[in-house]
């Protein structure tokens, strides 16, 4: 017990930037820019422009003529590009998919040696944080299958929701390894401290409301890469008729194409606004006697803050486009806003989680 001590010392004396629990926030940063360049890759229509995987027409490079794309094609006459066998792409295409892939493989390094440091320090950070850098490592490779399921699928709708779920999924775990690491190096937080009467209480809320955000951005996904992105764009433009109605009605008809899937995500927008609502008011009422809630309130309110802005972002994608014109930073942005607000929701239950394993190591003496 002594040398554990010894080593915990170690740790917190050592400047934050010199302590392992950097290696989360790096690995973070890098993942959410991995998702940033994934999103621009639909928005730029390049989600094809590197039709084979590992590598794109052939090459390991990215400035690739026509001429060169139209010899690969010739040469694999059993691949098929969805936008017809005479497209062709820009270097500027061709290169944001080729550094998505750049990315994920520099991403691999600092995952790497976060396993080994995070098995070599287990005395210190404890067996529960080594499995976080497994589940990690583990969440790369399995990641990188569904970047090529996505390519071999020529981007079908349900492999690029898969794609994005378990980019949101590996990102949590990042969230949950750095939460660990900070416990472990003498983070004194005060969600820590919250009673079993707490976690029993609120626990089920905190997972069915990240549940519920991730399933509304799994939603979205879907919508915006159902037939190539054109379902984003099936409520007519402008407002009223584009935002809050669609096609000038609030129960509009589901004949048109696209309109059933863009209306399905609008309500599902719709219901878990009001279950953010709904879980916030009974949080209150149910807690208001618990001074340790009070990190807990903050991030359900900004995930509730962050659902109404994507909201707003959503509305401004149609309402501010023109005919064949629509405004794609916005989708963009409406992805980030997403994959945003599902991780702030996703910190209840992680703090819930870390406060039960705590308690658990104080009884236990570890």
């Amino acid at each position: 017990m002594l040398k554990k001590g010894v080593h915990f010392r170690l740790s917190m004396d050592t400047a934050w930037w010199r302590r392992p629990s950097i290696l989360p926030l790096v690995i973070f940063v890098m993942a959410i820019l991995i998702i940033v360049v994934g999103g621009s890759i639909r928005i730029n229509d390049a989600g094809e422009s590197c039709p084979d995987w590992p590598m794109c027409f052939g090459t390991y490079g990215f400035d690739i003529s026509p001429e060169e794309q139209g010899k690969y094609w010739d040469e694999n006459p059993g691949q098929i590009d969805s936008r017809g066998e005479n497209h062709r792409y820009t270097v500027f295409e061709i290169f944001v998919e080729w550094f998505h892939r750049l990315l994920v493989g520099i991403v691999a390094i600092p995952i790497f040696l976060n396993l080994i440091i995070s098995r070599r320090k287990q005395e210190t950070y404890g067996r529960s944080n080594y499995y976080a850098s497994i589940f990690i490592t583990a969440m790369l490779i399995i990641q990188a299958a569904a970047g090529a399921t996505t390519v071999f699928f020529d981007n079908v709708d349900w492999s690029v929701a898969l794609h994005l779920s378990l980019a949101c999924i590996f990102s949590g775990a990042i969230i949950w390894q750095y939460l660990l690491m900070r416990v472990k190096e003498g983070a004194g937080w005060r969600f820590l401290s919250v009673s079993k009467e707490f976690i029993s209480l609120n626990k089920k809320r905190f997972d069915s409301v990240a549940a519920s955000v991730l399933f509304l951005l799994i939603l979205g996904a879907w919508v915006s890469s159902t037939a190539g992105g054109q379902y984003n764009q099936s409520c007519s433009i402008g407002f009223p008729d584009a935002w809050p109605q669609c096609n000038g009605s609030l129960l509009p008809s589901i004949d048109g194409p696209g309109v059933l899937i863009q209306m399905i995500h609008r309500v599902g927008a719709l219901v878990i606004g009001l279950v953010l609502v709904a879980s916030i008011i009974k949080f209150k009422s149910q807690n208001a006697s618990t001074p340790e809630s009070g990190p807990y309130s903050k991030f359900l309110h900004a995930t509730a803050g962050f659902w109404f802005l994507n909201l707003l972002i959503g509305a401004s994608y149609v309402i501010f486009a023109k005919s064949g014109d629509f405004p794609e930073s916005l989708s963009l942005l409406h992805l980030v806003g997403g994959v945003t607000c599902f991780l702030v929701s996703l910190i209840c239950p992680l703090m819930v989680r870390l406060s039960m394993i705590s308690k658990r190591e104080s009884l236990t003496g570890e």
